[in-house]
This record gives structure tokens, sequence and C-alpha cells, in this order.
């Protein structure tokens, strides 16, 4: 029989603090499956009209699924987290994109009438297991020239990368992560971002027990002179330094989606309403350029074009793939739609955590800017992808979402 498509909503989303993926980060002796647990309480914490065993399904992405982000961690977080045993759960990779599609999948089962309410979700703890540990890639990648060597190293398609947008020199990649370091402490001065943070209990052998609050990797008051004495370690005399990438980092995210009738049915105030979605591959020792095909998908199913989106979230894994995507479409290095709050570059970037992280940033964007009726979160994705996801405002003023 004929199914008509329902509206999705997001509800809500919270983050961890993100900290620095190493030994002495915020999280060097903290648990991935803890981070991820904390989170979807705190979804059920704020939204307390929301009854646990109405939760139909739980997703969360996951990089590296090994150790504590092993074992289908969606279902032994939503057990651990407090959800019935009724509430199934399940894994997702698809790296850098994997809260970002573990939010378009469920999405896609409330729209198709499988479930009404589900938490999607996103976790890495890279200080403790590496992008890549434990992989085994088959030697035909290589051997059978089906990509190029540089595809497996991230650091190396950024500077591919810049070989392809010769105008994108490295003065404007360090000037456009100054500017995040500083749009993204003005965020934190004005109190933006940490209503959406989950504060974590930590612990050190050395120092004893502590809460975590706010982003770790974040360097306020950085400047060109800074980065201009950092290393290039993926070519000689090369462009991408870690002043104008995102770092190794550990952290977690969760964001609550219903359709628009349990929303209301429950009470549930809905922050964003999904448009339309799409990802798409590209040459993998490129991967930085997926976000220009991806969103030329997502407009293209949603009848819009690039001039009706005001408000972005571009995920800063390098700052050359940001302006590779704004100098695509005509968008000045530093518009004030795109990322006015900061982004990877200051907050970090916990691979597949990322993508709910550009949510709760878009969706204070909508909250603030009533104004603004369309958004888009985007991202590159390792190995040769992009994900963009095009959002509507339900503040929007005359309509109704």
């Amino acid at each position: 029989m004929p199914r008509e498509i329902r509206d999705v909503v997001f509800v809500d989303g919270v983050r961890t603090p993100f900290g620095n993926g190493k030994a002495t980060g915020l999280y060097a002796e903290t648990r991935a499956d803890d981070l991820v647990i904390k989170c979807i309480r705190e979804i059920l914490r704020r939204n307390p009209s929301l009854p646990p065993e109405k939760v139909e399904e739980v997703a969360i992405a996951a990089t590296t699924q090994i150790g504590d982000q092993g074992l289908t961690i969606g279902r032994t977080a939503a057990l651990l987290a407090g959800l019935p045993n009724t509430t199934p759960g399940y894994s997702v990779d698809r790296m850098c994109a994997g809260a970002l599609t573990a939010v378009t999948t469920l999405a896609s089962g409330i729209a198709f009438g499988a479930q009404d309410v589900v938490i999607a979700g996103g976790v890495e703890h890279m200080g403790r297991h590496p992008m890549g540990e434990g992989v085994d890639p088959n030697p035909r990648i290589i051997s059978e020239k089906l990509v190029d060597t540089s595809a497996l190293v991230m650091g190396s398609t950024a500077e591919n990368l810049h070989d392809r947008f010769p105008s994108i020199t490295k003065e404007r990649t360090d000037a456009f992560a100054v500017a995040s370091q500083e749009r993204a402490a003005k965020a934190y001065a004005n109190d933006l971002i940490q209503p959406d943070l989950v504060p974590i209990a930590i612990r050190s052998a050395e120092k004893g027990w502590g809460l975590a609050t706010t982003d770790e990797p974040m360097r306020p008051g950085t400047t060109m002179e800074d980065l201009a004495k950092l290393k290039t370690p993926f070519r000689p005399h090369g462009r991408i330094t870690a002043g104008n990438s995102a770092g190794i980092n550990d952290g977690a995210t969760a964001a609550l989606l219903t359709s628009a009738e349990a929303a209301e049915e429950l009470g549930l105030k809905p922050k964003m309403k999904l448009v339309s979605y799409g990802f798409v591959g590209v040459e993998p020792e490129v991967m930085g350029f997926g976000p220009v095909p991806a969103t030329e998908k997502a407009l293209k199913l949603a009848g819009l074009t690039i001039d009706d989106i005001q408000a972005f979230e571009v995920n800063e894994a390098f700052a050359v793939q940001v302006l590779a995507f704004l100098e695509h479409y005509g968008i000045a290095d530093d518009d004030p739609r795109v990322n006015p709050y900061g982004g990877a570059i200051a907050y970090g970037h916990p691979l597949a955590s990322s993508g709910i992280r550009l949510m709760t940033q878009l969706a204070k964007q909508f909250e603030l800017k009533p104004e603004v009726r369309y958004g888009l979160t985007t991202m590159c994705v390792g190995l040769g992808m992009g994900g963009t996801i095009i959002w509507e405002n339900p503040n929007f003023e005359g309509t109704k979402a």
C-alpha cells in the first residue's frame, strides 16, 4: 500500500566537552562508552516529558569499533544509559560522518513510519583508539592503483586539495583558523556553547577526580604569527599544519529525533526540521572536496539553491576543505553565516561524533536568527566522501515547521 512520508524533526542535541586525544588529555582514563552513555542520559534529563520506553531505536557511530567503542555500542550504551531492554540499538561507521549518518538513517526510518522517537549519536576516543587501529586494508587498493596512496593519509589529501585550488594559500587557511579560534572564544564568552555541553566526571591516577566542563583543544589568542611557525608534517614546505587543522580528539554526542506528530504529542519543541540530505563519493585523494557534490545533491532533492541557505555549519577537518567549499559557491572566507561560533579547528573533531556538534550549533543559529529559513550541516569524509543535511528553521517568521 502507498505510504506517506512523514516530517522528521531534530528536538535536542548535546555533547561532551571535547578533549585532547593524548595521555594527558581530559579523558585519558575515561571510557569511551561512558561518554556517550552520559549524553543519552542528558537527552532524557533535558526532555522529561519523554518516557524512556518511547525511544524505539538508538544508533551510535564510531570509526574504530573495538574495545570500549565496540560490541554494538548503540545497544550497550542504550542499556547502560537506563533505556529499557525493549529498545534496540546498533552501530554506525562512515568515518567522520558517523553521527551524520546515524541521524539520516534513523530519520529515514521515522519518515517511513518504522519509528517515532529515536536517539542518534557518535563517540570517538582517539587517544585510546587512533584512526586505523587494527585495520588491515586490502593491498589491492594500492597495488591495483584503485586510489592514490595519499588517500589513506588525511593530511596528505588536504595538501592535494591545496594543489587543486592554488588560490587557497596557506595564509588564507591560517587566517581562517585564527578566525575559528576567535569565534569560538566569543561564543563561549556569550554562553552560546555551554548550554549544550554535558559535564563529565573524569579521573586521573595522578590528579584524582575532576569535572570536564569546557572544550580542551581551544586556543584563544592564536595569531597568524603563531601559526606561521608550525611545521608542515605531511609535505616539506607544505601548507597543512596542526594550527589550520582539527586535532586528535576525544568526545561524544547525542541527538533526539522524532516525527513531527510525536513531538507534538509528547510536548517536545523541535529545534530544526529535516528537509533533505545527500551523501556522495569523490576521488579519495581529495576527500575534502566531498561537501560540494553532497550539497549539490541535497539542494537538488530539496528543490533549493545555495542562495536559499542562510546558515552554514561546515566541519573544519582542515581549513582548506572549508575554503574549497566556500570558493566553489562564491562565498567569502569571512562570511558571517558560516561557522559563526567557530568550528572543529577550535573545538576539536572526535571523528564519528562531530556531525551532531554541527547540528547543535546550527540549531543555535536558528534560535537566534528567526529571519533565517534554511541552513545546512556538511562535512568531508575519509576515503573520498561528503555528506550534507539541509534543515528548516521552525522559528522562521511566517512559517511553521
